[in-house]
């Protein structure tokens, strides 16, 4: 079993790799659309081995966009209703998606453990998105998550080799 990648190093690293990442994608582009099931299984092999909890550098870094069946999950929840969610915990976006007011996430605790995890926004439920279908699509996010993430990140570095 090989040593889990430091999320502290992630930044450095993924700059050193984007290069070859990009690369990898404008020679490969065909390749990868057929390379589903390869990454797919790779995100299980290193999802297994991966200590989230060590990291959770997502719910330090990366704010969510919140749906509407988010808001109405996290405010039954949390027994407030959804005007009281919004105005306490989140807020609209430049882009217009509502997002958490601050991060790290609210919901994050000292421990890493996330308060509303049964119940958390869908964005989180599928994060890193290694598993996606078609993740070809995503490519180019994940290239920026492997800043954030270190499963996105060693995905990233098996799937070049190929």
């Amino acid at each position: 079993m090989s040593k889990q990648v430091d999320y502290k190093l992630l930044p450095v690293l993924a700059a050193k790799s984007e290069v070859e990442w990009k690369r990898f994608i404008q020679k490969n582009k065909k390749k990868l659309e057929a390379m589903d099931l390869h990454v797919h299984s790779h995100h299980q092999a290193i999802s297994e081995r991966t200590d989230c909890l060590s990291c959770a550098n997502c719910c330090r870094s990366l704010g969510p966009c919140i749906t509407d069946k988010d808001m109405e999950r996290i405010s039954k929840l949390l027994r407030m209703k959804t005007s009281e969610l919004m105005a306490k915990y989140l807020r609209i976006d430049e882009d217009g998606d509502i997002v958490f007011q601050t991060m790290p996430c609210p919901f994050l605790g000292t421990d890493n453990y996330c308060a509303i995890y049964d119940s958390r926004p869908k964005a989180c439920r599928e994060y890193p998105h290694t598993d996606r279908k078609r993740f070809y699509q995503i490519y180019n996010l994940s290239i920026k998550n492997a800043y954030t993430c270190p499963i996105v990140f060693e995905v990233l570095e098996k799937i070049k080799k190929f």
